[in-house]
């Protein structure tokens, strides 16, 4: 079974930076694209940031230029660099992994238990 463990979120104030972490916990065949997702109090899940097993990325226009998604794949990481935050980003953030634990297994999405991200103004 696989975690994974989020890290890096707090109280900010606007204009500054955050760095969140999310860490796998076990090993597995292969990790595939992993990303960030946010959840605002009221509010659906949404995509904020992909990134794919060979570093392919795609944003949410709402922080394209601000947010930097990677990953370093000897390590099973993610992370997300926040930068110029705004009131509005604000939310619960939340890792996600697709993760084939064996060769002959299907890709399993995994997320992990969230952590909070508060931008005050």
């Amino acid at each position: 079974q696989v975690q994974l463990v989020e890290s890096g979120g707090g109280l900010v104030q606007a204009g500054g930076s955050l760095r969140l972490s999310c860490v796998a916990s076990a090993s597995a065949f292969s990790f595939n694209a992993m990303g960030w997702y946010r959840q605002a109090p009221g509010k659906q899940r949404e995509l904020v940031a992909r990134i794919s097993s060979g570093g392919n990325t795609n944003y949410a226009d709402s922080v394209k230029g601000r947010f930097t998604i990677s990953r370093d794949n000897a390590k099973n990481t993610v992370y997300l660099q926040m930068n110029s935050l705004k009131p509005e980003d604000t939310a619960v953030y939340y890792c996600n992994a697709g993760v084939r634990l064996l060769r002959d297994l299907p890709v399993r999405d995994y997320w992990g238990q969230g952590t909070q991200v508060t931008v005050s103004s």
